[in-house]
């Protein structure tokens, strides 16, 4: 009986040990925490200053130029090989537009937010409620800053739902710098207490000291970028001018003419995408969405 009752038991740990590696981990079960690459992208689009844009309309933007591109290069060069590859870069073009006009605005915001934060800080030293110090931001704040704020204090007159109200301002703002000060701000609302002044002058230094080294570190990594913007752009110009002349790309439309372009691009994307990669600075993500 011993002898039966030490396999039983040997034989349970083992299954349990077997069974913990399926149980489903605590983030497998919140994936909506995880933001994936259609939340990235709506995000950008609200920092690129496109709120009104949906995704699904700047994909079907995309699919729009790749059609029209495709269509007038083969009609004016009648190599079709040559179409495809302009029509899949004039795909991308309505994403690289929106991500590049995102990371301007980023920059812009990330020199705003510490004004920002110092209005906030005057108004709760002047006696101004937390909300009231919000929503004086939509007439004294930076320009940039201002449409949010505005909202906000509408959303806060007509509900009086602070903690509602600093939510749809997330949602306006999607910046990972707002995420911060306002999961600070309804952390301040919640505890109370007397530091929400020494908390708002300590969040103000740091955006400050870490725009500046951003700044200096961008500065720096601004020639890596360029080089490989013209390293990804110098043969596809030379195609494109080669296209002029259609007899001279008439050997792109056969099977070894073929293989050259696509290697030609698996090669030039993986090289842009190394170069990039390698002088490419962390971004800011919104862990507090």
């Amino acid at each position: 009986m011993t002898g039966v009752g030490l396999g039983l038991t040997l034989g349970t740990g083992l299954f349990l040990l077997w069974w913990s590696c399926w149980v489903p981990t605590p983030a497998a079960q919140d994936p909506a925490r995880r933001a994936g690459p259609v939340d990235r992208l709506r995000d950008e689009l609200v920092q690129a200053g496109f709120a009104g844009l949906s995704v699904r309309s700047l994909l079907v933007l995309c699919v729009v130029s790749v059609l029209l591109v495709l269509a007038v290069v083969q009609a004016t060069v009648g190599v079709l090989p040559i179409a495809a590859c302009f029509a899949l870069m004039a795909g991308a073009l309505p994403v690289a537009l929106v991500r590049r006009r995102a990371r301007r605005r980023r920059a812009l915001l990330r020199d705003l937010w510490p004004d920002a934060v110092d209005n906030i800080t005057s108004g709760v030293r002047a006696g101004m409620a937390l909300p009231e110090a919000l929503a004086q931001l939509g007439l004294r704040g930076p320009e940039e800053l201002r449409e949010p704020f505005v909202a906000f204090a509408d959303d806060y007159r007509l509900t009086g739902r602070f903690h509602d109200s600093l939510d749809r301002l997330k949602e306006r703002l999607s910046d990972p710098v707002g995420d911060r000060l306002v999961e600070s701000l309804r952390i301040a609302r919640e505890v109370g207490g007397t530091d929400l002044g020494h908390l708002l002058r300590t969040l103000s230094g740091f955006l400050r000291e870490d725009a500046r080294t951003r700044a200096e570190l961008e500065t720096r990594q601004s020639w890596t970028v360029n080089a490989a913007r013209l390293a990804v752009a110098a043969p596809w110009v030379v195609l494109a001018m080669l296209s002029t002349n259609p007899e001279s790309v008439r050997a792109y439309s056969t099977g070894p003419g073929v293989v050259v372009l696509a290697a030609g691009a698996a090669v030039t994307a993986a090289a842009y995408w190394a170069m990039v990669r390698i002088g490419r600075l962390p971004e800011d993500e919104r862990v507090l969405r």
